[in-house]
């Protein structure tokens, strides 16, 4: 009989938000295991752990409800869908629809704020360029 191997130890440094991972190769993804079944519910690959957080909530509020456990409660209280009621019932493809969307978007704001945050040497207009650092070579 063959033995398993025995699971990696857990990284030092725990996830930071509920119903996410991280990738090998850095990407952070989301999913949440529907109720009362063995099946998950992907919910997204995303550059930042915010992003796949807050899909994640999205996905869970959906699920649960107001009582659901969230990552950022403060954030989901002031955005709710005006045409959501938790106790009509919801297919995973619109769960999922709904929760990659803010990610989406939530990934889309980080990366373009990532890029404005970089500060670039500006050039100074009143001096000479000098012979190395022309452009025209």
């Amino acid at each position: 009989m063959e033995k398993r191997k025995p699971r990696a130890q857990k990284q030092d440094k725990p996830n930071p938000y509920r119903g996410i991972r991280m990738r090998k190769w850095g990407k952070w993804v989301a999913e949440i295991r529907e109720p009362n079944k063995r099946s998950r519910i992907w919910l997204g690959s995303y550059s930042s752990p915010v992003a796949a957080a807050r899909a994640y909530d999205t996905a869970v509020f959906y699920l649960r409800g107001p009582s659901a456990r969230l990552n950022f409660p403060d954030i989901l209280a002031d955005h709710r869908d005006e045409g959501y009621s938790h106790h009509q019932e919801l297919s995973a493809a619109f769960i999922r629809q709904k929760a990659t969307e803010v990610g989406a978007r939530v990934d889309a704001l980080e990366l373009s704020a990532d890029k404005s945050s970089r500060t670039f040497l500006k050039p100074d207009l009143n001096e000479f360029p000098s012979p190395e650092s022309s452009d025209d070579m």
